[in-house]
């Protein structure tokens, strides 16, 4: 059967084709024509549902809350952050039909295959442990605020509930995002035209904190960047000949307009008092109507599983992507699990000041997917019109420009401009209204440095002879 592999590129083993109730076999390898299937409209709710969630809502909590901007301040604000981090979704995602492979895969084109261990090992512990422990927080406390039970409790059920949709695999992920999207479009537009509608935005302004705009757009790109190692993740099953606009496009769309919706919600929902409640999600549904905070916490507690089936996916792509064996059909299927473990242990911890915890982590996931981006889209630009298939799984090919071009521009990015609780850069300690343009530095000086590196450091790009 013609798999339109290229000579050395494994195929997915079994077969898989469009059912949702089978487990997807295998693991980070080339998906065969055989079983592509869907189209790119599918994207818009695969990127819309995972944000539907009060994680996205705290973005915009942030800016007003904690940084102190005025509500119109803070949509500017997220307004940048979201463009840039949808805009360079919509770039990768475009890539999945073509090459058939997970993203981190594609990865290893700009750092080589061993290089390419320091993004996929980063993408691994931040999608498959941080983000699920993010999130599985957040609906958590959202079922506890619904039904009086304890926090931990609501923690088990979350967990238990998005583990088993990720542990069949892309299918079903696709068609829980489907029809959760239902459910969570409704509730949070009706949420949204209450909150909008009674709020003054006019408060909170006058005393920001300095740079609080810069690091609230640093905020909302970690969000919406915070999915671009998994873009063509949820890409590789469309048909080869699909449209790579088209696909890029509704990628884009379904991570922008869900982010930018619920964070301006967000910050309309604390301009007139700020944050009055250690309870976040309580606070949030405690200035809507009764039945409508019932059904807004329920769909808070689904929003997390909708984006964490999708990180504990993702996270195990990202760990097989190392380069570890393991000669199991269920390989991806068992990562999975083992993620999901790990990410619960780790959200049982971070029950405790949530909020605090989450704008350290968005700025720590920007610091190293600015300068990864930077490496990815250089690289992208300097091949176009390349072919790379025969680079993908070639453990021969090194391009140790892009781990290099990436490792410096974090360290000296964060050395200078890091902005938060635990560490403050050099720059940015001197001068406060910078704020945090660490992912920005990050990106630039990677782009820069891997377009200098490149032709040296990338000397092996044709097979060794036998």
């Amino acid at each position: 059967m013609k798999t339109g592999a290229v000579a050395g590129e494994p195929v997915r083993e079994g077969t898989y084709g469009d059912r949702i109730g089978a487990v997807e076999p295998g693991g980070v390898e080339f998906i065969p024509a055989g079983d592509r299937h869907g189209t790119p409209l599918q994207l818009l709710w695969t990127w819309t549902s995972p944000n539907l969630e009060f994680a996205t809502i705290f973005v915009g909590i942030l800016g007003v809350g904690i940084f102190g901007l005025s509500f119109w301040q803070a949509v500017l604000a997220l307004l940048i952050g979201n463009l840039l981090g949808s805009l360079s979704h919509a770039v990768l995602s475009a890539r999945g039909p073509g090459h058939g492979v997970p993203q981190m895969v594609l990865s290893r084109v700009g750092f080589g295959y061993w290089g390419n261990i320091l993004p996929a090992g980063l993408n691994a512990i931040t999608a498959g442990i941080g983000w699920f422990a993010v999130n599985s927080v957040s609906g958590a406390f959202a079922l506890a605020a619904l039904t009086g039970m304890p926090a931990l409790l609501g923690l088990v059920i979350v967990v238990l509930v998005q583990v088993a949709v990720a542990f069949f695999g892309h299918n079903l992920v696709q068609a829980f995002e489907k029809y959760a999207l239902v459910f969570l479009g409704i509730v949070f537009v009706l949420a949204a035209i209450v909150l909008l509608s009674k709020t003054h935005t006019t408060g909170l302004s006058g005393k920001p904190v300095p740079g609080g705009f810069l690091i609230t757009a640093g905020a909302a790109f970690g969000y919406a960047a915070g999915w671009n190692p998994y873009a063509t993740d949820y890409t590789r099953y469309l048909p080869a000949n699909v449209s790579a606009k088209m696909t890029g496009l509704w990628a884009g769309l379904g991570v922008f307009v869900s982010c930018m919706l619920l964070e301006i919600v967000g910050a309309a929902s604390v301009a007139p008092l700020g944050i009055t409640s250690g309870n976040p999600t309580a606070a949030f549904t405690g200035q809507l109507p009764g039945w409508l905070a019932d059904f807004t916490l329920l769909a808070i507690a689904l929003g997390a599983v909708s984006a964490n089936v999708l990180n504990i996916y993702s996270g195990a792509m990202s760990f097989l992507t190392l380069g570890i064996r393991l000669p199991l059909a269920l390989r991806r299927a068992l990562v999975a699990v083992v993620f999901g473990v790990i990410g619960f242990l780790l959200a049982w911890s971070g029950l405790h000041d949530a909020g605090q915890k989450y704008e350290n982590f968005l700025l720590v996931i920007a610091y190293w997917i600015g300068p990864w981006l930077g490496v990815m889209l250089t690289d992208q630009y300097l091949r176009r019109g390349q072919r790379i298939d025969t680079l993908l799984y070639a453990k021969w090919y090194q391009n140790w420009a892009g781990p290099v071009a990436m490792a410096v521009a974090a360290l000296v990015s964060i050395l200078l401009f890091s902005n938060q609780t635990y560490y403050t850069g050099v720059i940015a300690k001197q001068v406060p209204g910078l704020g945090d343009i660490t992912f920005l530095v990050g990106f630039v000086l990677s782009a820069l440095l891997y377009a200098l590196l490149r032709p040296v450091l990338a000397n092996r790009t044709t097979p060794p002879a036998d």
